[in-house]
């Protein structure tokens, strides 16, 4: 994707963020990816240069709390963005159309990641089917013993699946935060996953 970002736009962003308050460098950030609706989040190499720029500028001021750092609007910092109010309208205005650009492209995106999933899962499914070789007939005690063996396995695998997702769902609620997009795809590969294994499973 190209970047959102024209030249000097995301100098003026930053001082429009810091217009009510004084924010460390990472909520300007998560600030940021929010505007973007997940779409874009800037990385730290990005934002903490530009940040630099404006304190050496004087249209901003650092403040060191412990091992964080706020960075707040000076005067100077205020009135150059309220000279600049008509630039900021047309920033904004691009970025919701940036926004509504890539979330067509992110859809799409998953859209032929899901097509070739199935595609994936039928192929899997059939060669399972295909070298799947008949077991010899079994007293009925011996096939109910393997049956609850198999299923106490499966559902082991599942819990782990399960776990390890939350785990990777609340560490990014945590820190950047869960997208729609990441709700999206986990509705649909489950689906995906479910109808497979159903196909399995004896009628």
């Amino acid at each position: 994707m190209a970047s959102v970002f024209a030249h000097g736009q995301l100098r003026l962003y930053l001082l429009a963020l810091l217009e009510d308050g004084p924010r460390h460098g990472y909520e300007l950030i998560t600030a940021l990816s929010d505007r973007f609706g997940g779409t874009y989040r800037p990385s730290a190499g990005t934002v903490y240069p530009r940040l630099a720029r404006l304190e050496e500028e004087g249209l901003v001021v650092r403040a060191d709390e412990g091992r964080k750092t706020t960075y707040a609007l000076t005067p100077a910092g205020r009135a150059e963005l309220e000279d600049r109010r008509d630039d900021l309208a047309d920033l904004e205005a691009g970025i919701a159309e940036t926004v509504r650009d890539r979330a067509v492209q992110l859809r799409d995106d998953v859209r032929d990641a899901m097509r070739g999933l199935r595609a994936d899962l039928a192929s899997a499914a059939q060669q399972a089917r295909a070298h799947a070789v008949p077991a010899p007939p079994a007293p009925a005690e011996e096939a109910r013993t393997a049956s609850h063996v198999n299923r106490m396995e499966a559902d082991a695998l599942v819990r782990r699946f399960a776990d390890e997702l939350r785990a990777d769902l609340r560490r990014a609620d945590a820190g950047p935060g869960v997208a729609p997009l990441t709700v999206d795809t986990v509705r649909t590969v489950l689906d995906q996953a479910l109808r497979a294994v159903r196909g399995t499973l004896p009628r």
